[in-house]
């Protein structure tokens, strides 16, 4: 099984940066051999990147490069649930959700945003002494994320990392990209850094739904063991409150997965091979 260490090691691209440009390739040459075919060799073009745009608003998708969506067959068969936590460490809310795991035994991957682990570095230490790990969500959360190109990538992965491994001693294995989002450049910035991709099979959408009831019927619907589900202690739709979202569905959400003989867990430490 691959790490992601030895992920990094590889230069390549992923399949759909090669296509485009394999696409820009066979239009300039059609142009040159045909110039009245500029017309179909331009639309080629702007399809190929109307693609690319889609796909990079495709948070579960595999064609920008490995995506980890389920735990590996093994974790599964353990009955294991990898429960995920994005955008803190967020002080009027994070303590909170590190007791409610603590009463019910349960285990969470932490996706931190660099800047905010900067300013709370004591709760993010706090996160990994209580058994849990900090990942990295990016050093800022850029809402521009998607738009990247590869030197930002670099400069967002690496900057979190460092922020992150300051804080708490470890450095985080995976990465998870803001909203989801990312475009093809993404893909060779996590392999210089070292990182794996980590979505989710399914999520609450918790950043915006204030009913706590309809957050946990969404990541309850199907629920299996292998499932990553994804809340939020940072950005929380009922905001950055003692009332957050995450500590009305939290409760709820273990006791369900206790009563379905499943067990939270964090994202499996070295990371899975993604392909």
């Amino acid at each position: 099984m691959s790490t992601a260490g030895s992920g990094a090691k590889g230069a390549g691209l992923p399949p759909v940066l090669l296509g485009v440009g394999g696409v820009h390739v066979a239009a300039l040459a059609g142009v040159l051999a045909v110039p009245a075919a500029w017309p179909w060799a331009l639309g080629s073009a702007l399809l190929s990147h109307a693609l690319v745009t889609a796909l990079s608003l495709w948070p579960r998708t595999r064609l920008l490069g490995p995506n980890l969506l389920r735990l590996a067959p093994a974790h599964a068969a353990r009955g294991e649930v990898a429960l995920t936590i994005d955008d803190g460490p967020e002080p009027l809310v994070t303590p909170a959700v590190l007791d409610m795991l603590d009463a019910h035994g349960a285990k969470a991957s932490f996706f931190c945003i660099g800047e905010r682990v900067a300013r709370h570095p004591e709760l993010a230490r706090e996160i990994v002494r209580r058994g849990h790990r900090v990942e990295n969500h990016s050093a800022r959360h850029r809402h521009d994320f998607a738009l990247l190109g590869p030197r930002g990538y670099r400069a967002e992965l690496a900057a979190g990392q460092a922020l992150i491994q300051a804080a708490t001693g470890v450095a985080p294995s995976y990465f998870r990209a803001p909203a989801g989002f990312r475009n093809p450049w993404c893909w060779p910035a996590l392999r210089h850094t070292g990182l794996q991709l980590a979505s989710w099979t399914r999520r609450g959408f918790d950043t915006r739904e204030r009913d706590p009831a309809r957050v946990l019927r969404r990541l309850s619907r199907g629920l299996a063991a292998g499932d990553i589900l994804l809340l939020h202690d940072g950005h929380g739709a009922a905001g950055a409150r003692a009332d957050a979202v995450i500590l009305q569905v939290l409760p709820a959400l273990l006791e369900l997965l206790r009563e379905r003989s499943l067990r939270a867990v964090a994202l499996p430490v070295p990371p899975q091979d993604l392909g």
